[in-house]
């Protein structure tokens, strides 16, 4: 098992499954609220952290949005930027491809400019700096309207060559992909790739809408797709990806413990599962965390561990060219 925990720990990774904003630690947050003059409603990052206990998705995002008023500057999303990329060059993440929610910034007066330069001026130093290659995905907030999600994209047009798609993200319950029709419709035109978040709390066929209304290349979370043989059989055809988010599922009550989650029957189906953190901050796992989460709870060996690892690449929108890069550097500490 040494030998296997080594193996994860040297692999070099794809993340395909990160919001920028949950990646926001609570000594950041107390730091940023400090240099805007903000009070966070807690004495200490300890109170903060210990707030980090939920019952379901709905409860985790009522904080996420709660803590994301510190932001407010460029400076501020571009410290929380070079934060998430120097944390994960430590679990040797060498490829990310990292969400980002305008909407909740832009409401509350914050420039979409600001936002955009701030994270995009931070890949840029990162990839400089620590090597690490990025693509930036904008992501509607589901609880939302679809109006509002189309004036979103409105204001992204100026910046479409820093964004490689759209998204949907937030609370599931009772916002269906079929809410989003007209919007992904549009950004497919405008030259987008296309990824949905489907089948974590909402059912199996929230997943075939995103497939099938929206044209999404890959499904954020898609655990839920398991309750529908037509639809495992479908993705095992198609091959479109799955970003699994383990830590993330239990945090959230979708699976009670690691023992339960599924991501071993989604392999034995011939799945293209990945392994992401989601949001690591508030879920306490980045990277290697979840997969060595994975390995113990799950008896994932050898051959398991490089196979959804060569799946994130795959997965990825990276260039036909860096994905040779990373699959050789897979394949040296593989050796």
């Amino acid at each position: 098992m040494t030998e296997l925990h080594d193996l994860v720990r040297r692999l070099p990774k794809v993340e395909l499954h990160l919001h920028i904003e949950g990646t926001l630690e609570p000594e950041l947050a107390f730091e940023l609220a400090g240099r805007n003059g903000l009070t966070l409603p807690y004495d200490s990052v300890a109170a903060l952290r210990e707030a980090y206990a939920f019952d379901d998705l709905q409860s985790f995002l009522d904080l996420y949005y709660a803590c994301c008023d510190v932001l407010l500057t460029e400076q501020d999303f571009y410290d929380l930027t070079m934060a998430y990329l120097r944390r994960v060059a430590l679990d040797n993440v060498v490829h990310t491809e990292i969400f980002f929610d305008p909407q909740t910034h832009t409401v509350r007066g914050v420039p979409f400019a600001t936002v955009v330069g701030g994270i995009r001026r931070a890949l840029h130093d990162g990839e400089q700096e620590l090597g690490i290659t990025s693509e930036l995905i904008l992501c509607f907030l589901r609880h939302l309207s679809e109006d509002a999600a189309l004036a979103t994209l409105a204001e992204a047009e100026p910046f479409l060559d820093q964004i490689v798609g759209v998204g949907l993200d937030s609370g599931e319950r009772g916002n269906p992909p079929s809410k989003f029709v007209r919007v992904f419709a549009r950004a497919r035109s405008l030259g987008l790739r296309v990824v949905a978040h489907a089948g974590e709390e909402g059912p199996a066929d929230y997943i075939v809408e995103a497939l099938d209304l929206l044209q999404a290349e890959r499904i954020d979370h898609g655990v839920r797709c398991l309750e529908s043989a037509a639809l495992v059989e479908r993705l095992a055809r198609s091959q479109v990806p799955l970003t699994v988010c383990p830590s993330s599922n239990v945090k959230l009550r979708v699976f009670d413990t690691m023992a339960d989650h599924t991501l071993p029957a989604l392999l034995a189906a011939g799945l293209c599962a990945t392994v992401n953190s989601d949001d690591p901050a508030y879920f306490g796992g980045y990277m290697t965390d979840n997969y060595l989460g994975v390995v113990q709870a799950l008896g994932l060996g050898r051959d398991e561990v490089l196979q959804l690892a060569r799946n994130a690449v795959r997965a990825s929108f990276a260039s036909a060219e860096r994905k040779q890069q990373i699959m050789g550097l897979i394949d040296a500490a593989a050796d």
